[in-house]
């Protein structure tokens, strides 16, 4: 689940009886708690192609995680079902793109070398014209950007930023700042957060394994290309707590202290977490309210505030009593 230490709080383990291990989950029920990590084809949108997804599989409900123009290519995490409402965490990490460029005159490498690293760092962008988002100036992190590849006037550009820069308008920029011009002619996106390309798949793929399931019952192949949603959650830190409370956290009840069984070991205050069950699988994601130090010492109290209730209700039986 994750590689960070976990620090018991207790040693009254509930004897767990239902649910299912995140990897071992059936394949209806994945599909209701899954993700892809799709390569899109350049030419639809990414709406278009998460609507295919929901043909392909058959199933109600499937969002993605950070737009993609049409003509780009790459990293599109699609969730299915109730994963959808862990999207967001993908939001906290970083992305790289892979940026062909054209300048619209010849300039001297070394200039180029040194304008390239004053977009390093903190940079103001405002989104371009054809945006989903108020056009409004607002500061993003370029965390690495390295001239990969120089052939005339095409450059290859990788680009490591935050969540929500548009490689765009930085490569215009860069263009502006060199004083000669430059727009951006292709772009690929190689990581989302923790995804990279080893893990991505391809639409038609995913076609031929969800038919051979449906076909031979075989979901060998569907199974290595819908990944657990647990899988994003790991840069997160976590908590497991009883089965008894778990139903009460997908009623819309906060988790206290007699719930937690175990918890990462250097929690902090309001830190994103993710809740899981014994078993692995996420209930929630919550603000911790306590450091494990204030934990190891509580007895009692409200430890967590819950910002996001992932499993559905009454999938762990009831053991809290409601209003008569």
């Amino acid at each position: 689940m994750t590689s960070i230490q976990l620090t018991k709080i207790s040693d009254d383990y509930t004897d767990y009886k239902y649910g299912y291990e995140p990897y071992n989950r059936p394949m209806e029920v994945l599909l209701e708690y899954g993700f892809i990590p799709l390569d899109k084809p350049p030419g639809p949108t990414s709406h278009e192609v998460v609507a295919w997804i929901r043909r392909i599989l058959n199933v109600k409900k499937a969002g993605h995680s950070g737009t993609l123009d049409p003509q780009a290519t790459g990293m599109l995490p699609i969730g299915l079902g109730e994963a959808t409402k862990a999207l967001s965490v993908l939001l906290l990490g970083s992305k790289e793109y892979y940026a062909i460029a054209r300048l619209h005159s010849p300039i001297n490498r070394e200039r180029l070398d040194s304008i390239l690293k004053e977009f390093v760092g903190k940079i103001y962008q405002r989104p371009p014209q054809r945006s989903a988002v108020k056009r409004s100036t607002r500061v993003r992190e370029i965390y690495e950007l390295e001239l990969v590849e120089e052939e005339g006037r095409l450059l290859l550009i990788r680009a490591s930023v935050e969540a929500g820069t548009y490689i765009r308008k930085l490569v215009y920029d860069i263009g502006e700042v060199l004083g000669v011009g430059a727009t951006m002619i292709e772009l690929r996106r190689t990581r989302v957060s923790n995804l990279n390309e080893k893990y991505m798949i391809r639409m038609h793929e995913l076609v031929d394994a969800y038919t051979l399931w449906r076909e031979s019952n075989d979901d060998t192949r569907l199974r290595s290309m819908i990944l657990p949603i647990e899988s994003i959650l790991k840069p997160l830190k976590s908590v497991i707590i009883r089965d008894s409370a778990v139903d009460a956290l997908c009623h819309g009840a906060q988790l206290a202290v007699p719930g937690i069984l175990q918890v990462s070991s250097d929690l902090r205050r309001g830190e994103l977490t993710a809740i899981y069950t014994l078993k692995g699988e996420v209930v929630a994601l919550a603000e911790s309210l306590m450091s494990i130090n204030e934990l190891m010492e509580a007895e009692k109290g409200i430890a967590f505030k819950t910002n996001r209730i992932i499993m559905k209700p009454d999938t762990y039986p009831r053991a809290w009593k409601g209003k008569e």
